[in-house]
């Protein structure tokens, strides 16, 4: 099936954006589970989930859009994996609480398997012809580690370097292995509005002046840059108007000389790395249906000396204003005299670049 009306021509100063039914039709939004995110990679937590060998924990891979069960498992020579978390006799969810277990046991009818996946016993399966074959092992998902996050995908053709590999180049000097999660600066949001509209909101720093006071006074809206790394992922570079809570940036950087305050770097469909001198906010973009979704800020500290300064400061109160545009907007894509817009060919490339793959992805 193709949505012709879902195309976005290539050359931003004569494009349109997206029509508005992909924000507002519901079935548009259950043919997104498979298209968009299905094939996407996602964040599954990091490496102080699992905090010692033989260590197992349970998660729920986009609750209401992809529902999947997945575990993460650490065995006894540290190697980490990521597995199905369903039971291949019945479908019995297999680990529903994180702790420590020298192997997977379904607590349904007693298959076992080791912390590789491989079943390793089944009672009363005596006669059983063709058993066990591969379709009784749990199915094991590639895992991809960035510091101490850990990321999956679905897909296992997925290859990490197409989401990551310019964002690790250009932060090689920030050492994402000191990063230590910080729960109690961690916080969810919950907006009545559609994942996409939050999602083209972060991705261009058009609006700063105009929604964001304070953002405004650290950073130099002028000298506000967008990089576009194909095919996933872009980066808006905040530069500060003063070079006070800014990046020490190396010699070898692209960016050295420049008072970078933040990089805001968008990994397709969902994610957004905020690096700031403090450390990073990771934000996850969870839809829940068509018009509500979940946005969860994953702190995770480097130096606790710089946090809550400069363009990493008040990030609740941004949120707050985020939120306050994205819902006026959610209510205006449903006008009857509303159905697309044009980009501005300067300010608003990550929107563009976003709405391209949005396409690309719904068309095949």
């Amino acid at each position: 099936m193709k949505f012709t009306q879902y195309q976005v021509d290539e050359d931003i100063s004569s494009a349109r954006t997206l029509d508005t039914s992909f924000y507002k039709d519901p079935a548009i939004f259950d043919v997104s589970r498979e298209k968009i995110f299905a094939r996407g990679l996602h964040y599954v937590g990091d490496r102080q989930m699992l905090p010692e060998t033989g260590w197992v924990h349970p998660v729920n891979l986009l609750p209401g859009v992809l529902d999947e069960p997945l575990v993460l498992v650490r065995d006894k020579s540290g190697e980490t994996r990521c597995m199905s978390n369903v039971c291949t006799h019945r479908g019995n969810i297999l680990v529903t609480e994180p702790g420590k277990a020298g192997k997977l046991k379904c607590g349904y009818h007693g298959r076992i398997f080791d912390m590789d996946g491989k079943m390793t016993f089944m009672p009363e399966f005596e006669g059983v012809q063709n058993f066990p074959c591969k379709d009784d092992h749990l199915t094991k998902l590639p895992l991809f580690g960035l510091g101490p996050l850990l990321f999956t995908s679905l897909d296992e053709g997925t290859d990490s370097a197409n989401y990551f590999r310019d964002m690790e180049q250009k932060m090689s000097f920030f050492p994402l292995d000191e990063l230590i999660r910080r729960d109690d600066l961690s916080k969810d949001y919950y907006l009545d509005a559609n994942w996409a509209l939050y999602v083209e909101n972060y991705l261009e720093g058009f609006h700063i002046p105009f929604v964001h006071d304070s953002l405004s006074q650290v950073l130099d809206f002028g000298d506000y840059e967008t990089e576009l790394y194909y095919p996933w992922s872009s980066v808006q570079i905040g530069i500060g108007k003063k070079d006070e809570h800014t990046f020490d940036l190396p010699a070898w950087s692209s960016d050295y000389g420049k008072p970078v305050a933040a990089y805001y770097f968008w990994v397709f469909p969902n994610m957004m790395f905020n690096y700031y001198p403090w450390g990073l906010s990771l934000n996850i973009v969870e839809p829940l249906t068509h018009n509500k979704t979940k946005i969860s800020f994953i702190t995770y500290m480097l130096d606790e000396s710089k946090y809550n300064l400069g363009a990493g400061s008040d990030l609740d109160r941004v949120e707050m204003e985020d939120e306050k545009i994205v819902l006026q907007v959610q209510k205006g894509v449903h006008s009857r005299f509303y159905n697309q817009g044009r980009y501005s060919v300067s300010r608003e490339r990550g929107t563009h670049h976003f709405h391209r793959l949005l396409a690309e992805c719904l068309n095949g």
